[in-house]
C-alpha cells in the first residue's frame, strides 16, 4: 500500500491569504494546518491533486511538468487572488505512468509537460497550506466535463492501481466543495436541505462505507449542485478503493457552498 493518505480539501478564494481569511473560515484554516502536519509525518514522495478549477473539455489531463513555477491571478476573482507566486517540483516519471495506465484502460488521458502552463486557484490555494515548504513533488489532475461520473470513477481506479503498485509513498488530494449552489454573500451557508445531503454523504465517508457514498453520488450531485458535478469526488472514491479510517477537521461555508477538510488513512 503506497497511498499513504487521501484528502478532501477546500480552495475557497478567501482562504488564499490566511491573514485576510474571514472568521467563518477559521475552522477550515485550522484544519488545513493540522492536515499539513499529518503530511509532514507521512513524508510522501509525491502529492497528487485533482482540482475542480482545471476544467478540461474532452480529455483527462495529467500535469507531468518537472517544475511547476508561476504567478497566479485568478480570472474569476482577481480582487481576492492576484500576483500570487508558487513553486513546486513535479514528478514526470509517476505522471507518465498514470497517463499510460489511463490510456491502456481506453480512457482519453493526455500528458501535459509545459512550463508556461499556469495553475488554477483550486490547485494553488490548498497547496499554500498543505505543502508550505514547496519541497514535495506535485502532479496536478483535471476534471473532464465530457466524462460522466462512471468514467471519472474508472479513471480514479486506474490511478489508485498505479499508486498501489508504485514504490513511492503518495498522498492524494481532492480539491473541491460539496454542495455548491453559489449565491452572493460569502458568509451564507448552504440551505438546510443541502446541508442534510452533505451530512449524509460525509457520514458514509466517516463510516468507511465508500460503496454507499458512490451509490449516493449521482443524485446527490444533481440535488445539491456539487462542485464539478461531483467528478472530484468520483475520482477520490475510485482512488480510495479499500478500507480507510477517516478524520474530520471541519465544515464551513463560502457563498452558499459547503467546504470540508477530511483525511482518509489506510487501515
Amino acid at each position: 500500500m503506497t497511498i499513504e493518505l487521501g484528502m478532501l480539501v477546500p480552495h475557497t478564494p478567501r482562504m488564499c491569504h490566511e491573514d485576510k481569511a474571514p472568521d467563518f473560515l477559521r475552522e477550515l484554516v485550522q484544519g488545513m494546518h493540522e492536515v499539513a502536519s499529518v503530511i509532514e509525518t507521512v513524508k510522501p514522495d509525491a502529492l497528487l491533486l485533482v482540482s475542480c478549477h482545471w476544467m478540461s473539455s474532452f480529455h483527462h489531463f495529467v500535469d507531468a511538468t518537472p517544475e511547476h513555477k508561476g504567478v497566479l491571478t485568478a480570472f474569476e476573482c482577481p480582487e481576492l487572488i492576484s500576483d500570487v507566486p508558487y513553486y513546486h517540483p513535479g514528478d514526470e516519471e509517476l505522471a507518465s505512468q498514470l497517463v499510460e495506465a489511463g490510456q491502456n484502460a481506453g480512457l482519453p488521458v493526455v500528458k501535459v509537460n509545459d512550463p508556461t502552463y499556469v495553475w488554477d486557484y483550486g490547485t494553488v490555494v490548498p497547496l499554500r497550506y498543505l505543502l508550505p515548504k514547496g519541497n514535495i513533488p506535485v502532479i496536478d489532475l483535471s476534471v473532464c466535463w465530457a466524462a460522466n461520473l462512471e468514467e471519472t470513477y474508472l479513471w480514479g481506479q486506474q490511478i489508485g492501481k498505479v499508486l498501489r503498485e508504485s514504490n513511492k509513498r503518495v498522498v492524494f488530494a481532492s480539491s473541491g466543495a460539496l454542495s455548491h449552489n453559489l449565491i452572493r454573500g460569502p458568509h451564507f451557508m448552504p440551505t438546510l436541505a443541502e446541508q442534510a445531503l452533505d451530512n449524509q454523504f460525509l457520514e458514509y465517508l466517516h463510516q468507511n462505507d465508500l460503496s454507499s457514498a458512490w451509490k449516493m453520488l449521482p443524485q446527490y450531485a444533481r440535488a445539491a449542485g456539487v462542485e464539478s458535478g461531483g467528478r472530484h469526488l468520483a475520482l477520490l472514491l475510485g482512488v480510495l478503493e479499500g478500507s480507510y479510517q477517516s478524520q474530520y477537521y471541519g465544515y464551513g461555508q463560502s457563498s452558499g457552498s459547503a467546504n470540508v477538510v477530511m483525511t482518509f488513512k489506510p487501515q
